[in-house]
Protein backbone atom coordinates (compact mmCIF):
# COMPACT_ATOMS: atom_id res chain seq x y z
CA UNK A 1 0.00 0.00 0.00
CA UNK A 2 1.46 3.55 -0.83
CA UNK A 3 1.49 5.60 2.27
CA UNK A 4 -0.44 8.81 0.82
CA UNK A 5 0.51 12.53 2.40
CA UNK A 6 -2.11 14.81 2.91
CA UNK A 7 -2.40 18.47 3.22
CA UNK A 8 -4.98 21.44 2.80
CA UNK A 9 -4.38 21.81 -0.96
CA UNK A 10 -5.97 17.94 -1.32
CA UNK A 11 -8.93 18.90 0.39
CA UNK A 12 -9.74 22.16 -0.50
CA UNK A 13 -13.25 23.54 -0.73
CA UNK A 14 -14.29 19.42 0.00
CA UNK A 15 -14.52 20.11 3.62
CA UNK A 16 -16.97 21.25 5.66
CA UNK A 17 -17.62 21.71 9.47
CA UNK A 18 -21.00 19.51 9.55
CA UNK A 19 -18.91 16.70 7.87
CA UNK A 20 -16.65 16.98 10.29
CA UNK A 21 -18.76 17.21 13.54
CA UNK A 22 -20.94 13.97 11.89
CA UNK A 23 -17.83 12.48 11.58
CA UNK A 24 -16.76 12.97 15.33
CA UNK A 25 -20.62 12.09 16.44
CA UNK A 26 -20.53 8.76 14.58
CA UNK A 27 -16.73 8.38 16.06
CA UNK A 28 -18.39 8.41 19.20
CA UNK A 29 -20.82 5.69 18.80
CA UNK A 30 -17.58 3.34 18.25
CA UNK A 31 -16.31 1.34 21.39
CA UNK A 32 -14.34 3.87 23.56
CA UNK A 33 -10.96 5.06 22.04
CA UNK A 34 -7.07 3.71 24.01
CA UNK A 35 -5.35 6.63 24.32
CA UNK A 36 -1.96 7.61 25.41
CA UNK A 37 0.23 10.92 25.93
CA UNK A 38 4.10 11.47 25.98
CA UNK A 39 5.86 15.06 26.03
CA UNK A 40 9.57 15.72 26.20
CA UNK A 41 10.99 18.89 26.63
CA UNK A 42 14.61 20.42 26.87
CA UNK A 43 15.67 24.13 27.09
CA UNK A 44 11.94 25.31 26.43
CA UNK A 45 11.26 23.19 23.75
CA UNK A 46 9.09 20.73 23.22
CA UNK A 47 7.99 17.69 21.60
CA UNK A 48 4.59 16.52 22.33
CA UNK A 49 3.01 12.78 21.32
CA UNK A 50 -0.39 11.73 21.10
CA UNK A 51 -1.52 8.16 20.60
CA UNK A 52 -5.50 6.53 19.84
CA UNK A 53 -6.42 3.33 18.93
CA UNK A 54 -9.89 2.79 17.87
CA UNK A 55 -11.39 -0.15 16.74
CA UNK A 56 -13.51 0.42 13.53
CA UNK A 57 -11.36 3.18 12.89
CA UNK A 58 -7.34 1.97 12.99
CA UNK A 59 -4.42 4.02 14.89
CA UNK A 60 -3.08 7.50 15.05
CA UNK A 61 -0.24 8.84 15.89
CA UNK A 62 0.21 13.07 15.40
CA UNK A 63 3.35 14.32 17.15
CA UNK A 64 3.74 18.01 17.42
CA UNK A 65 7.08 20.17 17.80
CA UNK A 66 6.82 23.40 20.09
CA UNK A 67 10.15 26.07 19.79
CA UNK A 68 9.70 29.16 20.49
CA UNK A 69 12.37 30.49 18.75
CA UNK A 70 11.01 29.70 15.43
CA UNK A 71 9.08 32.83 15.65
CA UNK A 72 12.46 34.90 15.12
CA UNK A 73 13.27 32.86 12.10
CA UNK A 74 9.76 33.10 10.45
CA UNK A 75 8.73 29.65 10.94
CA UNK A 76 5.86 28.32 13.21
CA UNK A 77 6.37 27.88 16.67
CA UNK A 78 4.23 24.43 16.43
CA UNK A 79 4.40 22.14 13.68
CA UNK A 80 2.86 18.53 13.43
CA UNK A 81 2.27 15.69 11.58
CA UNK A 82 -0.64 12.58 11.76
CA UNK A 83 -0.14 8.89 10.74
CA UNK A 84 -2.83 6.63 10.58
CA UNK A 85 -2.37 3.14 10.60
CA UNK A 86 -5.31 0.67 9.42
CA UNK A 87 -8.00 -0.95 11.31
CA UNK A 88 -6.69 -4.69 11.67
CA UNK A 89 -3.50 -5.06 10.12
CA UNK A 90 -1.90 -1.70 11.27
CA UNK A 91 -0.82 -0.99 8.14
CA UNK A 92 0.74 2.79 7.54
CA UNK A 93 -1.77 4.65 5.23
CA UNK A 94 -1.53 8.29 5.46
CA UNK A 95 0.63 11.21 7.02
CA UNK A 96 -1.78 14.24 7.40
CA UNK A 97 -0.61 18.29 7.92
CA UNK A 98 -1.15 18.08 11.50
CA UNK A 99 -2.08 21.37 11.85
CA UNK A 100 -4.68 21.07 9.60
CA UNK A 101 -6.24 17.78 11.62
CA UNK A 102 -6.29 20.06 14.86
CA UNK A 103 -7.24 23.39 13.25
CA UNK A 104 -11.05 20.68 12.47
CA UNK A 105 -10.88 18.82 15.09
CA UNK A 106 -10.96 21.70 17.71
CA UNK A 107 -13.69 23.69 16.41
CA UNK A 108 -15.92 20.84 15.75
CA UNK A 109 -15.31 19.14 19.09
CA UNK A 110 -16.41 22.51 20.39
CA UNK A 111 -19.70 22.52 17.65
CA UNK A 112 -20.40 19.01 18.23
CA UNK A 113 -21.08 19.23 22.41
CA UNK A 114 -22.91 22.23 21.04
CA UNK A 115 -25.10 20.33 19.31
CA UNK A 116 -26.09 18.13 21.89
CA UNK A 117 -26.46 20.99 24.34
CA UNK A 118 -27.12 23.78 23.46
CA UNK A 119 -30.66 25.69 22.24
CA UNK A 120 -31.46 24.77 19.05
CA UNK A 121 -32.78 28.30 18.48
CA UNK A 122 -29.81 30.00 20.05
CA UNK A 123 -29.54 33.77 18.24
CA UNK A 124 -26.56 35.00 19.65
CA UNK A 125 -22.79 33.63 20.13
CA UNK A 126 -19.92 35.30 22.18
CA UNK A 127 -16.66 34.09 21.68
CA UNK A 128 -13.65 35.38 23.94
CA UNK A 129 -10.70 35.36 22.33
CA UNK A 130 -9.03 36.71 19.10
CA UNK A 131 -6.74 33.78 17.39
CA UNK A 132 -6.70 31.13 15.03
CA UNK A 133 -9.10 29.15 17.50
CA UNK A 134 -11.80 32.12 18.25
CA UNK A 135 -11.80 32.06 14.19
CA UNK A 136 -12.51 28.50 13.54
CA UNK A 137 -15.04 28.77 16.04
CA UNK A 138 -16.97 31.09 14.69
CA UNK A 139 -16.83 29.90 11.23
CA UNK A 140 -18.00 26.49 12.80
CA UNK A 141 -21.15 27.78 14.85
CA UNK A 142 -21.71 29.79 12.06
CA UNK A 143 -22.52 26.53 9.62
CA UNK A 144 -23.54 24.46 12.29
CA UNK A 145 -26.08 26.96 14.01
CA UNK A 146 -27.81 28.79 10.85
CA UNK A 147 -29.95 30.38 13.18
CA UNK A 148 -27.26 32.73 14.59
CA UNK A 149 -27.88 36.21 13.95
CA UNK A 150 -25.08 37.94 15.87
CA UNK A 151 -21.36 37.25 16.73
CA UNK A 152 -19.70 39.21 19.16
CA UNK A 153 -15.42 38.72 19.65
CA UNK A 154 -14.13 40.33 23.08
CA UNK A 155 -10.28 40.33 23.38
CA UNK A 156 -7.80 42.40 25.66
CA UNK A 157 -6.20 43.71 22.02
CA UNK A 158 -9.21 45.32 20.58
CA UNK A 159 -7.07 45.61 17.31
CA UNK A 160 -6.96 41.74 17.66
CA UNK A 161 -10.30 41.73 18.32
CA UNK A 162 -11.37 44.23 15.38
CA UNK A 163 -8.89 42.21 13.00
CA UNK A 164 -10.59 38.79 13.38
CA UNK A 165 -13.75 40.97 13.15
CA UNK A 166 -12.97 42.38 9.32
CA UNK A 167 -11.85 38.63 8.52
CA UNK A 168 -14.94 37.45 9.10
CA UNK A 169 -17.09 40.04 7.89
CA UNK A 170 -15.46 39.46 4.38
CA UNK A 171 -16.76 35.65 5.31
CA UNK A 172 -20.35 36.73 5.53
CA UNK A 173 -20.73 36.27 9.32
CA UNK A 174 -22.70 38.63 11.49
CA UNK A 175 -19.74 39.84 13.96
CA UNK A 176 -18.88 42.95 15.72
CA UNK A 177 -16.52 43.93 18.48
CA UNK A 178 -17.34 44.18 21.83
CA UNK A 179 -15.43 45.75 25.01
CA UNK A 180 -17.93 45.37 28.06
CA UNK A 181 -17.61 41.09 28.48
CA UNK A 182 -20.22 41.29 30.93
CA UNK A 183 -22.72 43.02 28.87
CA UNK A 184 -22.17 40.62 26.08
CA UNK A 185 -22.19 37.64 28.09
CA UNK A 186 -25.05 38.41 29.58
CA UNK A 187 -27.47 37.89 27.16
CA UNK A 188 -25.68 35.51 25.19
CA UNK A 189 -26.89 32.24 24.21
CA UNK A 190 -23.83 30.45 23.90
CA UNK A 191 -20.07 32.19 25.20
CA UNK A 192 -17.18 30.26 23.49
CA UNK A 193 -13.43 31.06 25.35
CA UNK A 194 -10.49 30.50 23.42
CA UNK A 195 -7.82 31.92 25.52
CA UNK A 196 -4.64 31.20 27.05
CA UNK A 197 -5.50 32.03 30.62
CA UNK A 198 -4.49 30.83 33.88
CA UNK A 199 -7.21 32.88 35.93
CA UNK A 200 -11.05 32.87 34.94
CA UNK A 201 -12.34 35.35 32.09
CA UNK A 202 -15.54 34.13 32.52
CA UNK A 203 -17.85 35.03 35.63
CA UNK A 204 -20.51 33.15 36.84
CA UNK A 205 -22.56 36.07 37.74
CA UNK A 206 -22.25 37.60 34.50
CA UNK A 207 -24.18 34.12 32.82
CA UNK A 208 -27.78 33.64 32.20
CA UNK A 209 -30.64 31.16 32.66
CA UNK A 210 -30.24 28.84 29.40
CA UNK A 211 -26.94 30.17 28.14
CA UNK A 212 -24.32 27.62 26.87
CA UNK A 213 -21.17 27.60 27.51
CA UNK A 214 -18.20 26.18 25.63
CA UNK A 215 -14.62 26.59 27.48
CA UNK A 216 -11.63 25.65 24.71
CA UNK A 217 -8.61 27.27 25.55
CA UNK A 218 -7.44 25.68 28.35
CA UNK A 219 -5.09 22.68 28.44
CA UNK A 220 -2.78 21.94 31.05
CA UNK A 221 -3.65 21.68 35.09
CA UNK A 222 -2.73 25.05 35.97
CA UNK A 223 -5.04 27.24 33.50
CA UNK A 224 -8.76 28.22 33.72
CA UNK A 225 -11.36 30.05 31.84
CA UNK A 226 -14.45 29.61 34.29
CA UNK A 227 -15.28 31.10 38.36
CA UNK A 228 -15.70 28.98 40.53
CA UNK A 229 -18.84 30.70 40.52
CA UNK A 230 -19.56 29.06 36.93
CA UNK A 231 -18.84 25.96 37.78
CA UNK A 232 -20.75 25.48 40.60
CA UNK A 233 -24.05 26.88 39.15
CA UNK A 234 -23.81 24.83 35.77
CA UNK A 235 -24.54 21.41 34.32
CA UNK A 236 -21.50 20.07 33.61
CA UNK A 237 -20.05 18.37 30.28
CA UNK A 238 -16.67 17.15 28.93
CA UNK A 239 -15.90 15.72 25.69
CA UNK A 240 -13.50 13.31 27.32
CA UNK A 241 -13.50 12.11 30.58
CA UNK A 242 -9.90 10.28 30.26
CA UNK A 243 -8.56 13.86 28.81
CA UNK A 244 -10.39 16.26 31.09
CA UNK A 245 -10.56 16.05 34.77
CA UNK A 246 -7.37 15.60 35.95
CA UNK A 247 -5.51 17.05 33.29
CA UNK A 248 -6.92 21.06 32.83
CA UNK A 249 -7.27 23.25 35.57
CA UNK A 250 -10.96 24.43 34.65
CA UNK A 251 -12.03 20.71 36.22
CA UNK A 252 -9.05 19.74 37.76
CA UNK A 253 -8.80 23.07 40.15
CA UNK A 254 -12.45 23.31 41.61
CA UNK A 255 -12.30 19.37 42.08
CA UNK A 256 -8.97 19.60 44.24
CA UNK A 257 -10.72 22.04 46.33
CA UNK A 258 -13.63 20.17 47.31
CA UNK A 259 -16.24 22.34 45.42
CA UNK A 260 -17.13 19.64 42.79
CA UNK A 261 -16.21 16.03 42.38
CA UNK A 262 -16.02 13.86 38.94
CA UNK A 263 -19.37 12.49 39.80
CA UNK A 264 -21.17 15.96 39.01
CA UNK A 265 -20.13 15.53 35.48
CA UNK A 266 -23.45 14.22 33.73
CA UNK A 267 -21.85 12.88 30.83
CA UNK A 268 -18.98 13.14 28.19
CA UNK A 269 -19.50 12.97 24.50
CA UNK A 270 -19.22 8.90 24.29
CA UNK A 271 -22.86 8.91 26.99
CA UNK A 272 -23.99 11.91 25.22
CA UNK A 273 -23.76 9.78 22.01
CA UNK A 274 -25.40 7.01 23.23
CA UNK A 275 -28.76 8.89 24.20
CA UNK A 276 -27.61 10.01 27.74
CA UNK A 277 -29.43 13.59 28.63
CA UNK A 278 -27.87 16.68 28.32
CA UNK A 279 -29.90 19.66 28.72
CA UNK A 280 -32.89 19.12 31.18
CA UNK A 281 -34.73 22.56 30.22
CA UNK A 282 -34.88 25.76 28.34
CA UNK A 283 -33.71 27.68 31.88
CA UNK A 284 -30.80 25.61 32.90
CA UNK A 285 -27.39 26.68 31.87
CA UNK A 286 -24.67 24.10 30.15
CA UNK A 287 -20.61 24.04 30.51
CA UNK A 288 -18.82 22.02 27.95
CA UNK A 289 -15.15 21.54 28.74
CA UNK A 290 -13.22 21.03 25.04
CA UNK A 291 -10.07 18.77 26.22
CA UNK A 292 -9.31 17.60 22.68
CA UNK A 293 -7.43 14.24 22.62
CA UNK A 294 -5.47 11.48 19.98
CA UNK A 295 -9.19 9.80 19.36
CA UNK A 296 -10.51 13.64 18.20
CA UNK A 297 -8.10 13.63 16.12
CA UNK A 298 -8.08 9.89 14.30
CA UNK A 299 -11.97 10.60 13.80
CA UNK A 300 -11.23 13.91 12.11
CA UNK A 301 -8.23 12.40 10.34
CA UNK A 302 -10.50 9.68 8.87
CA UNK A 303 -12.87 12.12 7.82
CA UNK A 304 -10.34 13.76 5.94
CA UNK A 305 -8.53 11.05 4.73
CA UNK A 306 -11.92 9.66 3.23
CA UNK A 307 -13.30 13.28 1.83
CA UNK A 308 -9.24 12.94 0.16
CA UNK A 309 -9.92 9.77 -1.11
CA UNK A 310 -7.54 7.40 0.75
Amino acid sequence: MTLRSIGPEDVAGRLSWRKIVDALEDGHRLPRARIGDQMLEREGKALLTRCAWIDGLGMGVKSASVVPGNAGEGLPTVQAAMLVFADGTGTPEAVLDGTMVTDWKTAADSVLGARFLARPDSRKLVIIGAGKVAGTLARAYAELFPGLERIEIHNRSQQRAENLCEQLRRDGLPVIRVDSLPAAVGDADIVATATMARAPVLMGEWVSSGTHVDLVGGFTPEMREADDALIGKARLFVDCRETTLADVGDFAIPIAAGLVGPGDVRADLYDLAAGQQGRTGDAEITLFKNGGGAHLDLMTARAIMTIAGV
